[in-house]
């Protein structure tokens, strides 16, 4: 019986975090390059089916049941997103793969969030973080532009960034062979932990637009549903498996 208490609380556990992710996918339904995350969920094996030569004892039946159910490590969906049009000069998306690449104090971040702004040294930054990530050139070096009289900021489908009629700089645009190395860290900002370094990308830059969130707000709000109701079921099979050990220790046995 505390068996399937265990089983119960795990789908608890599980539930939570889908929760969790749901719900950070809904909050972020506008910001612009936010790429939605996906549970993976998975069976949890038992101990004698995962490794039955270290199980120094074994049931016929336990040992044909399931553990439970797991999460697996958490999957970004790194499809483009739709287009939105914005008008503004320092607006732009990336319309195919790549990254924009952005500096992190000492530190190279990612990210398809294109709204661009100009802190008080005239260094480029993404609008999103307060200013804390400076944009960087096809060079990795953070692009600064001049005097406001030097005309107005205009970059181009290749990237190339012009103040007037002089070349300012062109943006870092960076693709990497497996997403699944590059780990969110706010604002729709990536950090890369695997061994690849990326390679410089070719897609076409749009400007005035950005590129809107990949998440479905419909998609979102079910999911959320019908975790919920999940989270429910197994809390009250918590209450139902609790009640009836309670009266297994209270009648059985009892001498009539």
């Amino acid at each position: 019986m505390t068996y399937g208490l265990w089983l119960s609380a795990g789908g608890l556990q599980v539930n939570e975090y889908r929760q969790t992710l749901s719900a950070n996918n809904m909050a972020n339904l506008d910001t612009a390059g936010f790429k939605n995350d996906l549970a993976l969920i998975h069976e949890r094996r038992v101990e004698s089916a995962v490794d039955g030569m270290q199980m120094p004892y074994a049931h016929g039946l336990l040992d044909s049941m399931t553990g439970g159910s797991w999460v697996r490590p958490t999957f970004t969906n790194m499809e483009q997103g739709g287009f939105e049009e914005t008008g503004r000069s320092m607006d732009v998306a990336i319309d195919g793969k790549g990254f924009f690449a952005v500096q992190d104090g000492s530190e190279t971040r990612y990210t398809r969030d294109g709204r661009f702004a100009l802190n008080p040294a005239r260094e480029l930054v993404l609008a999103a973080g307060d200013g804390r990530y400076k944009v960087l050139d096809a060079d990795g070096s953070p692009i600064t532009l001049g005097s406001p009289a030097l005309g107005q900021v205009n970059i181009g489908g290749d990237g190339t960034i012009t103040q007037g009629d002089t070349v300012v700089a062109r943006l870092g645009v960076t693709d990497f062979e497996n997403y699944q190395n590059l780990r969110k860290v706010g604002n729709s900002v990536f950090q890369n932990v695997g061994n690849e370094s990326g390679d410089p990308a070719t897609a076409r830059i749009r400007g005035g637009f950005i590129e809107r969130s990949t998440v479905d707000p419909v998609t979102a709000l079910t999911n959320m549903i019908e975790v919920s109701r999940a989270y429910e079921l197994n809390a009250k099979m918590i209450t139902l498996q609790d009640e009836t050990l309670s009266q297994a220790v209270t009648r059985v046995g009892r001498v009539a």
